[in-house]
C-alpha cells in the first residue's frame, strides 16, 4: 500500500491535473521592467530640456553682460575724449598767455633800455653843457668850430656816439661821464669780423672766437685777483648775472676789534670802512661789498677791485642786451661800443678807476 501510494504521488506530481489554470499575465516581475523602462527615458529628456535652457540662459545673460560692457566703455571713452578735449584748449589757452607775457615783457625790457639810453644821453648833454663856456667852447656844441671832415662826422655819429658813451658809466656805473675827447680810431679788420660773426648769432658761449679772445685778454687778467678762490666765484657769478654790489652803510656802529678774516671774508660787520679787501688781501679803505647769488654771505672789496668788477659787468650787460635784441644800432656803432667796454676792462685791471669809487 505505501509503494502504490508513493508512484500515486509521483505520478500526480509529474503530471498535471486535469483543469488546472496556467497564468496568462506576466508575473509580477515581468511587469516591472518595462515601466522602469519608461521612466528612465522620461528623467533624461527632462534632464536635457533643463541643461538646454540653462545653457540659453548663460548665453543670453553673457550677451547681455557684454553689450552694457560695450555701452560702459564707450562712455568712457568719450569722457576721456572729452577731457582731452579741454586739456588741449587749455593748454593752448596758456601757451597764449605765455606768449603774451613774454612779448609784454620783451616790450618792457625794450622800453626800459631806451629811458636808460634816454637818461645817459640827458647826463651827457648836461655835461656837455656844463663844459662849454664863452671862453672855452666845446667844440662837440659849435660844429662850426670844428674842421669841416670833422664836422661831417659828428653829424652821423653825434646822438649814438653820446648815448653809447654815457650809458654805462653813467646809467650803470653812476660816474659824471667824461667830455667827449677828439681820438682817433681805426678799425681794426681781425677784431671787426670776429665780432661781426658773433653779432649774426649772438651767445654767451666763450668757446667762440669773439668771447675767447675778450675773456683771455681783458675778463680773465680783469678777475684776477690775489685771494684766487674767491676771484672764481666771483667770475662765475658775473657771468650768471648774480653778483650784488652795494655801499657799505654810512651810519658809525661802536668801533669793536675783528680779526682780518672777519674784516676780509662773509660778514655783517659795518664798524669799520678801513677794513682788509676780501679779494686782494691787503687793507683799505672799503666801501662797498659784494654778495654772490642769495648766499647772504657779504665781502668788503676796496675801490680798486670795484672798479674791475664793475668794468666786467658793464660789458657783459651789453653783450646780453645785444643777445636780446635790444640795441638797435649800427654794428660799427655796437662794435666801438664793445671797444670802449674793453678799454675800460684794461684801464680797471692796471689800478685806473674814478675818484667816487
Amino acid at each position: 500500500m505505501r509503494r502504490g501510494q508513493a508512484s500515486f504521488e509521483e505520478d500526480s506530481q509529474k503530471q498535471p491535473a486535469v483543469g488546472h489554470w496556467k497564468p496568462l499575465m506576466p508575473s509580477k516581475g515581468s511587469k516591472e521592467e518595462p515601466e522602469t523602462g519608461c521612466q528612465d527615458a522620461g528623467g533624461v529628456d527632462e534632464t536635457q530640456s533643463t541643461e538646454q535652457l540653462n545653457v540659453s540662459r548663460l548665453r543670453s545673460s553673457s550677451v547681455e553682460i557684454r553689450e552694457k560692457g560695450s555701452e560702459f566703455l564707450k562712455e568712457e571713452l568719450h569722457k576721456a575724449q572729452k577731457e582731452l578735449k579741454l586739456k588741449d584748449k587749455e593748454c593752448e589757452r596758456l601757451s597764449k598767455v605765455r606768449e603774451q607775457l613774454e612779448q609784454e615783457l620783451e616790450e618792457l625790457t625794450a622800453s626800459l633800455f631806451e629811458i636808460d639810453m634816454l637818461q645817459a644821453e640827458v647826463t651827457a648833454l648836461k655835461t656837455l653843457v656844463i663844459t662849454s663856456t664863452p671862453s672855452s667852447p666845446n667844440r662837440e656844441l659849435h660844429p662850426q668850430l670844428q674842421s669841416p671832415s670833422k664836422a661831417v662826422f659828428r653829424k652821423g655819429h653825434g646822438r649814438n656816439k653820446s648815448t653809447s658813451s654815457a650809458m654805462f658809466s653813467a646809467a650803470s656805473q653812476n660816474v659824471t661821464p667824461e667830455p667827449v675827447s677828439h681820438e682817433c680810431k681805426e678799425v681794426d679788420s681781425i677784431l671787426f669780423a670776429e665780432f661781426q660773426a658773433w653779432k649774426e648769432s649772438p651767445t654767451l658761449d666763450k668757446s667762440c672766437s669773439f668771447l675767447d679772445r675778450i675773456y683771455r685778454e681783458d675778463v680773465g687778467p680783469c678777475l684776477d685777483f690775489t685771494k684766487q678762490e674767491l676771484s672764481e666765484l666771483v667770475r662765475v657769478a658775473v657771468e650768471q648775472n648774480t653778483l650784488t654790489i652795494e655801499p657799505v652803510a654810512s651810519q658809525t656802529l661802536p668801533v669793536m676789534k675783528v680779526s682780518a678774516e672777519e674784516c676780509g671774508g662773509p660778514n655783517g660787520f659795518r664798524s669799520q670802512i678801513v677794513t682788509k679787501c676780501a679779494l686782494s688781501g691787503l687793507p683799505r679803505t672799503c666801501k662797498h661789498r659784494i654778495m654772490l647769488g642769495d648766499s647772504g654771505n657779504y665781502y668788503y672789496i676796496s675801490p680798486s677791485c670795484r672798479a674791475r668788477i664793475t668794468a666786467v659787468c658793464n660789458f657783459f650787460t651789453y653783450i646780453r642786451y645785444i643777445q636780446q635784441g635790444l640795441v638797435r644800432q649800427d654794428v660799427e656803432l655796437m662794435y666801438w661800443e664793445v671797444m670802449r667796454l674793453r678799454r675800460e676792462m684794461s684801464l680797471a685791471k692796471l689800478g685806473f678807476y674814478p675818484n667816487d669809487m
